[in-house]
């Protein structure tokens, strides 16, 4: 299996999904972390634009493209891994069929590890 933890350093895991600018894809076999790579990743506010929202907060056509835009290099993940994301990137995940989980932890190795172990904790109460 793959997980993806969004990043900007390849160490620390991203305080907000669409600001990051990089994923971490941890490559996991038999419970055991066999390697890892950085991927890019579009940033949600590229340019500085930030997203527009339709009446209500809900993000409208043109974000959800750019939601879809950013899943695009973790299509083979199991998980993605934030510590922050707005309820419109996290509906985009899970239609797109990953896991997503909010985590309070700040380093990737330590999400990954208790994600392997079925100890990771998604605080939804995060999400804005």
């Amino acid at each position: 299996m793959k997980i993806a933890v969004v990043t900007d350093d390849g160490k620390t895991i991203s305080q907000h999904f669409g600001r990051a600018m990089y994923y971490i894809v941890y490559d996991v076999k038999d419970g055991v972390v066999k390697g890892s790579e950085m991927r890019s990743k579009a940033a949600h506010h590229a340019g500085g634009e930030p997203h527009q929202h339709e009446e209500g907060g809900h993000h409208g056509p043109e974000a959800d493209a750019k939601h879809n835009s950013m899943l695009s290099n973790i299509s083979d993940c199991e998980a993605l891994i934030a510590r922050g994301m707005g309820w419109g990137a996290f509906e985009a995940i899970r239609n797109g069929g990953i896991k997503p989980f909010i985590t309070d932890l700040e380093l990737a190795e330590d999400a990954v590890k208790a994600y392997i172990a079925g100890k990771l904790d998604s605080h939804t109460e995060r999400l804005h």
